[in-house]
């Protein structure tokens, strides 16, 4: 019987104790996460790739260690966004919410994010989350007035753990206006009771919709159990988001214990592969190259995920190996390149499965993601293509005739547009780009994920050179 390798320790920083800490999985093997998604009103923007990149690559990471993982990231769909964005554009806030649910999850296959095991929408939980709040109430903790439903902070010991807040210092939670039926105005809604003109669902104390904070302790405690390996989300939602979850769970599940959450972003955008180009590194090396690139890589990612120069070090020189054969390979004779070429295959080997654990493997070529980020930046800019072109040669002119005023001003008018103009030797083309200046406009965040999504496949095109 084969004894299964023993996994590297992995060190996760945990926000409740505020230190780095060897993961301990609850069940040998096997690890529980969960991620609080996005609330589904508007396109994408930059913060919600950093996030979901951020946990795809611990979700790939675990795999790669060998664990059976169940990650499970919701959407919420019914919120106070998204009733005021379906008001104002005159449209039913389910849909609404959908509409955004599938645009976010086109945006993040374009990133190579694998999708969740799980990705439950609060609309579709409304029975588990009713149950929920009845066992808060039942233990104490909740209590309903005129329709709504309140936490009852004071009834929560440890409340304030997390995000370091004080019982006496804290306020109701962002989200909503103090309530004078409130037994102390940190108490969090549980349940709202409903209003004309919002989408509701029938509960024991009327019509209503969930309160911000307990569809996340319901939908994990569903699919994974009141107490799992790792939580996490924005560093933004430590309080009152995930200080409310802690509350709620220990006090509907017996068996809840204490959450460990980590907020931390655990690294920025996916970094930009290194082009391997330096002295020949001799075929005999090959094994060695590939027992340090491995070596190398779970070191650093067993680390808090310490993506820093993780493309550095043994996997440039996996990159060297591979440039310096190719090129050795053309110049060589028919028979004498079998040993070369098996090396080089085993190196490329243990490239690949860094790239692919760092989610940078990819089919498609560098032009034909050029053409389609090209086509979206123009979309979202409302411009054609020859208008960009008649723009460019404006400029040109502007240009030729020393009007510099205008020039700066053509160019920076496609800028805020997300359109980049280049001055290349062979003339000026455009490039999709992060706009100049970022505006809360309806429709602009979806652009800003051109930028992030460059800096991935920048190295991949180096890489395919």
């Amino acid at each position: 019987m084969e004894v299964e390798k023993e996994k590297p320790e992995l060190t996760l920083y945990n926000t409740m104790t505020q230190l780095k800490e060897v993961l301990k999985p609850i069940n040998p093997g096997k690890i529980g996460m969960y991620v609080c998604g996005i609330t589904s009103y508007d396109f994408s923007h930059l913060g919600h790739a950093r996030a979901a990149v951020s946990f795809d690559l611990l979700y790939r990471y675990l795999r790669h260690l060998g664990y059976e993982v169940t990650y499970v990231r919701n959407f919420t769909d019914v919120d106070d966004k998204v009733i005021d964005r379906a008001n104002k554009c005159g449209e039913n806030p389910l849909a609404l919410s959908s509409r955004f649910c599938e645009e976010y999850l086109v945006d993040m296959a374009a990133l190579q994010c694998l999708l969740p095991t799980h990705q439950p929408r609060v609309s579709d939980h409304m029975e588990l989350i009713i149950k929920m709040i009845e066992k808060i109430i039942e233990n104490g903790c909740g209590y309903a007035v005129g329709g709504d439903v309140f936490f009852s902070v004071d009834k929560s010991p440890n409340y304030g753990q997390l995000s370091g807040q004080r019982l006496d210092h804290t306020q109701a939670g962002k989200r909503v206006a103090v309530d004078s039926r409130k037994r102390n105005p940190a108490d969090f809604a549980l349940w709202k009771a409903a209003k004309t003109g919002e989408p509701s669902w029938e509960s024991p104390w009327g019509p209503g919709r969930p309160g911000w904070h307990i569809e996340c302790s319901a939908m994990s405690a569903h699919y994974l159990s009141p107490r799992f390996d790792i939580h996490g989300g924005g560093a933004d939602l430590k309080f009152p988001h995930h200080e409310n979850e802690i509350a709620q769970t220990c006090a509907a599940c017996e068996d809840s214990g204490t959450l460990e959450d980590l907020v931390k972003a655990l690294s920025p955008y996916r970094e930009e592969m290194s082009e391997g180009v330096g002295k020949a590194v001799q075929t005999a090396e090959a094994k060695d190259i590939i027992k340090k690139v491995k070596s190398e890589f779970e070191t650093k990612m067993s680390n808090d995920l310490n993506t820093a120069h993780i493309l550095t070090g043994a996997f440039q020189d996996a990159m060297r190996f591979i440039n310096v054969s190719i090129t050795k390979l053309k110049k060589m004779q028919k028979k004498q390149r079998m040993s070369l070429v098996v090396s080089l295959v085993e190196v490329e080997k243990a490239v690949r499965e860094v790239l692919d654990v760092l989610g940078l493997l990819t089919t498609v070529s560098y032009a034909e993601f050029l053409k389609e980020m090209k086509q979206k930046a123009l979309t979202r800019a409302e411009m054609g293509e020859e208008e960009v072109l008649r723009k460019i040669e404006e400029r040109k002119m502007a240009r030729k005739n020393k009007e510099f005023k205008r020039s700066d001003k053509i160019r920076e008018s496609l800028a805020v547009k997300g359109i980049y103009l280049e001055d290349t030797l062979g003339g000026t083309v455009w490039r999709p780009a992060t706009p100049l200046i970022l505006k809360p406009k309806f429709g602009l965040g979806k652009i800003a994920l051109i930028f992030a999504i460059m800096f991935i496949f920048v190295g991949l095109f180096f890489y395919s050179r």
